[in-house]
């Protein structure tokens, strides 16, 4: 008989956002002619930017002749976009990278999820609390996390990222496999200076350890002072993955496209402590075996956000995100909460009053003023006490929702 694999039985019986829809759903159907805002999920309003759009007209154009069809494409993806990632992404901040160490995918979540299946399932991993959930779920899966106890994974090192630390998780004091980061931060919305990513370098060089780097929202760092990749800290490049998206940069979230950065240099040793294997090689290899490749429409729209008139429009849309995180940063400040993040990244993360806990704050502010937020516990133990807000509604939207909470009287 075939038997199920039982690590999977160890997840929650829904993911975070699908918990939250319930509720909503729940809220909606009782209260019918109360409009919901949402401010909750991280899915964007704006639509995609002309450039992009007048892109994929041509691209499919090209699918409708059999002259310029396109088919199975290459599983690293195609160069033109390769190539232009490489120019404009890394280039200009002094990274040099080869065309080959970039992998097209249809989302970071997607590699995010499954480049775990490069090392073994007996690696430790260590994680900033609270994180994205894909990052420990996928490791549940495969059962290196370990049981569930106390809202605690047995084998998850958890670095605390809290008002008290200022958000700056704690170099671990054990030795650690693989750790994962995320910068600027989803949820908390913080960013770490080059000093202190520096640090997390170090420590993976001096530790043989590798760092899963997710710069998802690169694009909204308003420094040239505060690192965009991993790779701009001397050394990355021998014990660190980078993942990009394009979903939040360019609106993406319904066309699917990012990339992976894996360096050549980057390996990984065998059990017997023998030989090195290059992951380079080993994510080519996987590609292969159980990814077809991204959709040239897809990557022909993800090509034209770096032509100047796109790299121009998608900076305006970004623009708008970010006034509608000042908006709401500084209204919830003048209204008494406590609201981290929203300077370099389109998430707030904010303080509940009184100790609430999250998931009844949550429901609070849905059934209270109509709005929706993500509990920060559903992001981990750290969490507890906090909600994240995100900027990428509608301007409208976001006033409309600031002037039901301060309605509300707490």
């Amino acid at each position: 008989m075939a038997l199920v694999n039982e690590h999977f039985l160890k997840l929650s019986d829904n993911y975070l956002f699908a918990d939250i829809a319930k509720k909503v759903n729940a809220f909606k159907a009782t209260h019918p002619h109360q409009r919901v805002i949402s401010l909750g999920i991280g899915d964007v309003t704006q639509p995609l930017c002309p450039a992009v759009v007048e892109a994929m007209h041509r691209a499919v154009d090209e699918m409708a002749a059999e002259t310029s069809f396109h088919g199975y494409g290459p599983e690293r993806g195609y160069d033109f976009l390769r190539e232009a990632i490489v120019k404009n992404d890394f280039l200009p901040r002094g990274i040099h990278l080869d065309m080959n160490e970039v992998f097209i995918n249809d989302g970071a979540k997607s590699d995010t999820g499954n480049i775990q299946e490069l090392v073994r399932w007996d690696n430790s991993i260590g994680v900033t609390d609270p994180i994205y959930p894909v990052y420990i779920d996928s490791n549940v899966m495969i059962g290196r996390a370990g049981i569930l106890e106390d809202g605690r994974w047995s084998n998850v090192s958890y670095f605390p990222c809290t008002a008290e630390n200022n958000f700056v998780p704690q170099l671990p004091e054990k030795r650690v496999d693989m750790i994962y980061l995320c910068y600027p931060n989803n949820p908390t919305g913080t960013i770490l200076l080059k000093e202190q990513l520096r640090g997390w370098v170090n420590y993976a060089l001096r530790n043989d350890a590798l760092i899963l780097f997710d710069a998802a929202y690169e694009a909204y760092i308003q420094s040239d002072e505060i690192p965009h990749s991993i790779y701009e800290i001397k050394g990355a490049r021998k014990c660190a993955i980078e993942f990009r998206s394009y979903s939040k940069t360019a609106g993406f979230t319904g066309v699917r496209c990012g990339y992976t950065v894996v360096p050549k240099e980057l390996t990984a040793v065998t059990l017997d402590g023998s030989r090195r294997i290059s992951l380079n090689h080993l994510w080519d290899r996987r590609q292969a075996t159980k990814f077809n490749g991204t959709s040239y429409v897809s990557q022909r729209a993800a090509e034209a956000i770096y032509t100047p008139e796109g790299r121009e429009q998608v900076k305006k849309t970004i623009g708008y995100y970010m006034q509608n995180a000042r908006i709401l940063r500084e209204g919830l400040t003048a209204q008494g909460f406590k609201v981290f993040g929203g300077e370099h990244a389109p998430y707030l993360w904010v303080k509940t009053p009184h100790g609430e806990r999250s998931w009844r704050f949550f429901e609070q502010m849905l059934y209270s003023a109509g709005v929706v937020c993500t509990p920060g516990v559903g992001f981990g133990p750290s969490g507890e006490g906090y909600v994240r807000l995100t900027a990428f509604g509608k301007r409208e939207d976001c006033e409309e929702a600031l002037q039901r909470l301060g309605d509300w009287t707490i």
